[in-house]
């Protein structure tokens, strides 16, 4: 703790000229989350003894993997020579899949730390959360983090930020988040760059709801940003989007433990508690006032983040629909970005229709579901958006391959994204040949460095969302990064794969792919299926298909009674008589019989893990 770090002021009696609201823009794996320690260390609101690293990250998944997935804000107390100041810092995730995370906090500060890190130099979601940054007019401040490293090259790497944002490699401030090293100084420039919060004090309270968390004994904790005005407890509150009216039960601000306060006012961050249990009450994005005396104009609030991949997630047990969209309902509260609808399988029974910013995303809140609330999921393979237009001039959106139109299609448009791929020039040619081989088109690209180049292409989205960044890595041994962004539709020759367990479709692993990668898809599908599917009393083919025509087929082989076990020589006769029995029953089985397909096998044909099975 430094001698420098005070009592939190009273938030009711903070000027908003005491006030700096900013957040630490960082790739992930950059020290973001390290630095967030210092910093709660060195200011003295976190006590030695209580000091656990990453404290911020307050989930086991974001501990585990060692990245944020929630912002977190946090109020920290710094005095210099011209008074006390309240920092307000927010947390913010690295990863590409949580940029919408990323630009709500950004959209309630007026400053931001960019921090890179001194051995790696700048990433490619780095860049694009710093253009993110200099969109909203945030004062950015350079600074290179992990300086301690021996591999660290501060000179190089502030000369690179400093080409990148205007500025003199001298001004790029040096710390270290493990050791503390430049901490203090960085505090200093934060109060001296950084400007204060702009707003009225006497006009009609306004705040911004930025995050909202469910609490199972207080409801909904809810996160805001005061732009004007002020909000005291036990007054009467109205959300302006829907009209409705709650009481402060309680405010206060988050030092980082929840501390309550007499009010929050200009240029404050702080949490409201209402008591409200439904999850809907509390929009992120939406704007508060009191009901006394209500604001008439609403904040500009945030653009609705677009879902890029869509999957399927199903309860095993179907008696658990409810406990599923509960779940759910709780989710998207605590996670803006998440968007679902209900929808049935002939395979899976009932289940929703999600959609996800990226595969992380999926991946985390499957893994959320399950942990947080018990449940045993099954997902479908993640898909994206196509619009598809029949021969009548009839357009259909389609993220699922069950909402194929079944009649003559006239053109099949894809999502198009434009990706950055930050890397070493020495993997240049392999990673061009990768993107190639996914229908990339070169856009440009360009030397940022001596040994460092960003590539930018346009690709299908549905060429990326499944194993491309895993190629990415294997291909660079870890050196390169990835980050993209919607970049419209194309039109592309696309068609529907469709796997036939005895001539019945099984929709739950029905596919949109590229023509020429169609054959492969379904060779692949049937021979992963022949490996799963237990051995009928009778011969089960195997087929994918493209329309009415077979593209592949593999038969799973019927399973042979001895019949004649029980001949003990006697007359070819009676043995052949019993053997045509045997084959009138298999042929009248064939024709009555269903296939069964069990849930393991389902699960690990969509997740590829047939190894497992074998």
């Amino acid at each position: 703790m430094s001698p420098r770090a005070l009592k939190p002021l009273e938030p009711s009696a903070t000027p908003p000229a005491q006030i700096r609201n900013f957040c630490i823009i960082a790739h992930i794996d950059h020290g973001k989350s390290t630095l967030a320690d210092r910093m709660l260390q060195i200011t003295g609101v976190v006590a030695d003894r209580d000091m656990r690293a990453q404290y911020l990250d307050r989930m086991d998944i974001e501990r585990e993997r060692g990245i944020t997935i929630k912002s977190q804000a946090v109020r920290m107390p710094w005095s210099t020579a011209d008074g006390t100041f309240a920092l307000n810092m927010i947390d913010t995730p690295g990863h590409v899949d949580f940029t919408y995370e990323v630009s709500r906090s950004l959209a309630a500060c007026e400053g931001a730390i960019l921090l890179v890190d001194a051995a790696q130099g700048i990433e490619a979601q780095t860049l694009a959360n710093l253009y993110l940054a200099l969109e909203n007019d945030l004062t950015i401040i350079p600074v290179l983090n992990k300086i301690d490293l021996p591999a660290a090259d501060p000179d190089k790497y502030a000369a690179e930020l400093a080409g990148l944002i205007g500025g003199d490699p001298a001004d790029v401030l040096r710390v270290s988040g493990k050791t503390g090293m430049g901490v203090e100084d960085l505090l200093d420039l934060i109060v001296e760059k950084i400007p204060a919060p702009i707003g009225k004090a006497d006009a009609p309270a306004r705040a911004m709801i930025f995050d909202s968390v469910y609490d199972a004994y207080r409801g909904v904790v809810t996160y805001v940003r005061m732009i004007d005005g002020s909000l005291q407890p036990r007054e009467r509150l109205q959300m302006m989007s829907t009209g409705a009216t709650h009481e402060a039960l309680e405010i206060g601000v988050s030092s980082p433990e929840p501390v309550p306060t007499q009010g929050l006012g200009v240029g404050e961050v702080g949490y409201l508690i209402t008591g409200v249990k439904d999850v809907r009450q509390s929009k992120v994005g939406d704007t508060i006032t009191t009901h006394r005396k209500p604001a008439t104009e609403a904040l500009p609030g945030y653009t609705d983040p677009k879902p890029m991949v869509f999957s399927g997630i199903y309860p095993i047990d179907g008696s658990d629909y409810a406990e599923l969209r509960e779940a759910l309902d709780k989710l998207k509260l605590s996670d803006a970005s998440l968007q679902y609808e209900p929808e049935t399988s002939v395979a899976l029974g009932f289940g929703f229709r999600c959609g996800f910013l990226g595969l992380l995303h999926l991946e985390i809140i499957t893994e959320r579901l399950s942990r947080e609330f018990g449940l045993d999921l099954i997902t479908t393979a993640p898909s994206v958006t196509y619009e598809v237009t029949t021969d009548t001039g009839e357009t259909v959106s389609v993220t699922n391959p069950s909402e194929y139109p079944d009649g003559r299609v006239a053109s099949v448009s894809e999502p198009i994204v434009k990706v950055g791929i930050l890397l070493p020039k020495d993997y240049v040619g392999t990673v061009m040949e990768l993107c190639q081989t996914r229908r990339g088109t070169l856009l440009g690209m360009e030397y940022l460095s001596e040994d460092r180049v960003e590539l930018r292409y346009h690709m299908p989205l549905g060429e990326i969302v499944f194993d491309f960044f895993d190629h990415l890595k294997s291909r660079t041994q870890g050196y390169a990064s990835l980050d993209y962004e919607p970049a419209g539709q194309q039109t592309a020759d696309l068609v529907k794969v469709d796997i036939l367990l005895q001539g019945d479709k099984v929709d739950a692993f029905s596919s949109i792919v590229h023509r020429e990668k169609a054959y492969a898809y379904g060779t692949l599908m049937a021979e992963r299926l022949r490996k799963l599917i237990p051995r009928q009393q009778f011969e089960v083919p195997i087929q994918a298909a493209i329309g009415a025509r077979i593209i592949a087929r593999e038969t799973i082989r019927a399973i042979r009674k001895d019949v004649l076990a029980k001949c003990y020589g006697g007359d070819i006769t009676r043995k052949r008589k019993l053997l045509e029995k045997q084959k009138e029953g298999k042929k009248r089985m064939k024709m009555v019989g269903r296939v069964e397909v069990p849930q393991e096998a389902f699960i690990a044909a969509l997740s590829g893990d047939v190894e497992a099975k074998k």
